[in-house]
């Protein structure tokens, strides 16, 4: 099964138009996922990675629901058939639940 990594609204017109690219090659890693994908989709790098490489600041990477800040980072494992998916941060005040509604 091929690994799938899902892209947010923002980020769409950088990869043709589409919200998830299959990655035709298996991958180990994010890292290894993430270099097809630019590949496919250079536009996209700068948008994800800083210019060391590293996942920017206010985005988000999951493998399946595990945050890859948790897992390992770049290096965390994809498992065959995984969903990858790219999200951006979402960061606030002290928005009371009372104010929603």
């Amino acid at each position: 099964m091929a690994v799938t990594v899902s892209l947010p609204g923002a980020l769409v017109a950088y990869a043709g138009g589409r919200r998830s690219v299959p990655l035709a090659s298996p991958c180990a890693t994010v890292a290894q996922a993430f270099d097809q994908l630019w590949r496919l989709h250079p536009g996209l790098r700068d948008r994800v990675l800083t210019e060391q490489g590293a996942v920017r600041r206010h985005v988000n990477v999951f493998v399946g629901t595990d945050n890859i800040r948790d897992t390992g980072g770049l290096d965390t494992p994809v498992p065959d058939g995984a969903e990858i998916a790219i999200v951006p941060a979402v960061s606030g005040g002290t928005l009371g639940i009372e104010a929603l509604g």
